[in-house]
């Protein structure tokens, strides 16, 4: 089983998934035209990628032991990078007149990480639950409510963090909520 949620866990890590949710997200906001995926690559880039790769850089240091940043008092600095990076990235999709709903998926990404870094300051919440729910979210929104089913794949991520004991089943369903809720609001606007 830990093996199993391992593999889960690893593959729709909120990287991965941002990477993919973004490519079609942007896709949907610029109607189908190539130029969405290379929106939602700039997307996935600052959300996702950039992220990733300071986590890595922190953990080469010996600042963490792994990517998953179990303690919660050592997360303030990935969601401040995080903040930064989709801010600078939406400035740049901003000014380079990126299609608006690839900008909205922004800001609730943005917006979703100030409640995660609000909620951690007092207790540990599953970030990548919180991922993996907006991307479903979001693509529900853009393309299809079919894209709904998807949440299976978030309840694979709730199930990975518990069987590895990175967080109980409260903290990975007040991700899933706070990434949908966060999702849904920004997109009924």
């Amino acid at each position: 089983m830990n093996r199993t949620a391992r593999v889960v866990t690893d593959v729709l890590q909120p990287r991965n998934v941002l990477l993919a949710g973004m490519l079609g997200i942007g896709l949907a906001a610029a109607s189908g035209h190539w130029t969405g995926l290379l929106w939602g690559l700039l997307g996935a880039l600052c959300a996702g990628l950039i992220p990733a790769r300071y986590i890595e850089w922190e953990r080469k240091r010996g600042t963490w032991g792994d990517r998953h940043v179990v303690d919660r008092t050592q997360r303030a600095p990935i969601f401040f990078v995080i903040l930064g990076s989709i801010g600078t990235g939406s400035v740049v999709m901003l000014l380079g007149g990126a299609p608006t709903a690839i900008l909205v998926a922004m800001l609730a990404l943005w917006v979703m990480t100030i409640g995660l870094l609000a909620v951690n300051t007092v207790w540990k919440i599953s970030v990548d639950a919180a991922v993996a729910s907006a991307v479903v979210a979001l693509l529900a929104a853009v393309h299809s409510p079919w894209w709904l089913i998807a949440y299976a794949l978030t309840a694979a991520v709730c199930w990975s963090r518990v069987a590895l004991t990175y967080h109980t089943v409260a903290q990975t369903v007040a991700g899933a909520s706070l990434g949908a809720s966060t999702a849904a609001a920004f997109l009924l606007v």
